[in-house]
């Protein structure tokens, strides 16, 4: 299984306005059933995300079911968030063994890593940490070969409430199961 990295700071940590930046805007009108209330403008918002990897190329995230376009931005904006989270990889403690400052993560990381080390782990799709926290595990999920007991002492947390994360948004657990699948252990359920 390759390992998609990406370099520096994970772009799903990266500042809403360094995301937008780096994404392209496509707009558009959408076809469908409907009536006099059907959307007749270009609201439907289009995200694409160069990711560098040419493995993966480009990621695009797209929001339509709003009638303003900055809705539409906003819920495809979040939607990349976790896309990025999923496609993704970047360094982890785990992969090297030492500290996660002497690693080189980002500020973002380590600060993301101490807030919710210890936590409950529990974090609806609306809690903008969601994807960045996802990110990290997933992370330390893809160097300890897809066992979240490896994992939760890092995070102080028990296995189950790292696995109810992940489980939470269900292409992680897709992910993670294919991590899993890839070492031959079997899925997680």
């Amino acid at each position: 299984m390759p390992l998609p990295m990406s370099v520096g700071t994970h772009p799903c940590l990266w500042p809403v306005e360094e995301i937008e930046k780096r994404c392209q805007l496509r707009t558009q009108s959408r076809s469908g059933p409907g009536g006099q209330h059907r959307n007749r403008t270009a609201s439907g918002a289009f995200l694409t995300f160069d990711s560098g990897v040419p493995e993966i190329g480009t990621i695009t995230a797209e929001a339509t079911e709003q009638r303003q376009q900055g809705r539409n931005r906003s819920t495809a904006l979040a939607r990349m968030r976790f896309l990025l989270a999923i496609t993704l990889r970047s360094e982890s403690p785990l992969g090297t063994g030492l500290a996660p400052n002497e690693v080189g993560l980002s500020q973002a990381e380590l600060d993301l890593r101490a807030r919710y080390r210890g936590s409950p782990m529990k974090l609806n799709d609306e809690n903008a940490a969601k994807p960045g926290v996802l990110t990290l595990v997933l992370n330390d999920l893809w160097y300890a070969g897809g066992q979240p007991s490896l994992v939760a002492p890092h995070w102080k947390a028990s296995t189950s409430k790292l696995v109810n994360l992940v489980r939470s948004h269900p292409p992680a657990f897709r992910l993670v199961n294919q991590i899993r699948q890839h070492h031959t252990r079997p899925p997680l359920r």
